[in-house]
């Protein structure tokens, strides 16, 4: 048992609590106290002076499938030869062993999901895992699936017309889309037309069958979608064919904020740090997060990694801070939120008992940049120690 005392910490799912106390056992969050008395047999760790949070989520990064410090050998984030392929999965493909993984617990985010590119109309699926230290992607697996990826505007644009074949045009990207979720949905009623006959089943689909989760609603789509034009088509094209979806990226999220609060969708947000390097980011600013925070949009923010790296997951939350985000909200945005969105917020997320022992204690507050993660505990064990 290791018992955590006197920290500040922040449960994100109460108030804060100063000079509080967490007991783990068995890799869960036994108590969350003002104070528990210490034994014997526990191993006590004094956070007085530190703030203590949950382990940081990010609800969207490709970790894993774009390796660091090497090119195409370990590019492995878009099967950019086909525009439709919903039939790939995350898990083929995550190396657990690339330095990312330990640059990112060390910074303190110790969830997070991850998964297939843009390239494609549907890219795949992603999955949910923690960033411990393994050999096999299998044993850090939260969740899988958790979303499906699909993508909007300029990017299946691009990678599409440099091949001379569709979509070269956002009509064909919405075209496809539909085209492809109507065919899954014949598929399924086929499925289920032949009750249990095996010889009345359509020939087996991979790409049809692995999209019966999304029309069954057990996993949203995750759509990538910078322009405010290609998140209304995305939305648009969810209601039309009855699908659970979540914004990813929702960099114009802040010039339509008064449709997005009817729609109800959340927004992931971000990478908001980097340069305007196409024109659907034109209206890039860190000030997106803040706007739809305070007009109740529910809102992750992401580093998009690689694009960002992950470790710089609280330094994104203090920019959005200082663009106007209200503190406790930015926490949020980087804990609970996306693990409500990425729907692991049963096990990670907050400081509650059951859930995983996920913490990290901060020599100062995680937003500024001069702090530094004094302990990075995951289910329980302690993966990092400054």
């Amino acid at each position: 048992m290791i018992l955590i005392k006197n920290g500040l910490i922040h449960t994100m799912s109460d108030e804060a609590i100063e000079n509080g106390s967490i007991l783990i056992a068995d890799g869960k969050i036994k108590k969350v106290a003002r104070d528990i008395t210490a034994t014997d047999e526990m191993e006590v760790i004094d956070a007085n002076g530190r703030i203590v949070t949950p382990g940081l989520v990010d609800a969207h990064s490709h970790l894993g499938l774009w390796e660091s410090a090497i090119g195409f050998e370990g590019a492995d984030g878009n099967e950019a030869k086909d525009q439709i392929t919903p039939h790939m999965r995350a898990i083929d493909a995550i190396n657990p062993m690339d330095i990312t993984f330990e640059e990112a617990r060390n910074a303190g985010i110790t969830s997070i999901a991850t998964g297939p590119g843009s390239a494609n109309i549907f890219g795949g699926t992603f999955i949910a895992i923690k960033t411990s230290k393994a050999n096999r992607v299998e044993d850090l697996v939260i969740k899988d699936p958790v979303a499906m990826k699909c993508a909007f505007g300029e990017n299946p644009k691009n990678c599409y017309n440099n091949q001379n074949k569709a979509p070269i045009t956002r009509m064909a990207i919405a075209a496809m889309f539909r085209e492809t979720i109507l065919k899954a949905k014949e598929y399924k009623a086929k499925i289920e037309q032949a009750e249990g006959d095996v010889s009345k089943l359509p020939k087996f689909d991979a790409k049809l069958d692995s999209l019966i989760p999304v029309i069954n609603k057990e996993i949203p789509l995750k759509a990538h979608a910078h322009r405010a034009d290609d998140m209304f088509t995305a939305l648009r094209l969810a209601k039309e064919l009855d699908l659970n979806i979540t914004l990813e990226h929702a960099t114009e999220g802040h010039l339509i904020v008064e449709d997005l609060i009817n729609e109800g969708a959340p927004c992931v947000v971000g990478p908001s740090f980097g340069h305007r390097s196409k024109f659907e980011l034109k209206n890039l600013t860190f000030d997106t997060p803040g706007i739809l925070s305070k007009a109740g949009v529910k809102v992750a923010i992401t580093t998009d990694a690689q694009v960002t790296p992950l470790h710089a997951l609280p330094i994104l939350a203090g920019l959005a801070c200082k663009h106007g985000m209200d503190e406790n909200e930015a926490l949020k945005s980087i804990t609970i939120n996306p693990a409500e969105i990425i729907g692991i917020a049963d096990r990670v997320g907050s400081l509650e008992e059951g859930k995983d022992a996920d913490i990290v204690i901060w020599d100062g507050h995680p937003f500024n940049t001069g702090t530094h993660v004094y302990k990075t505990i995951i289910d329980g064990k302690i993966v990092f120690s400054n």
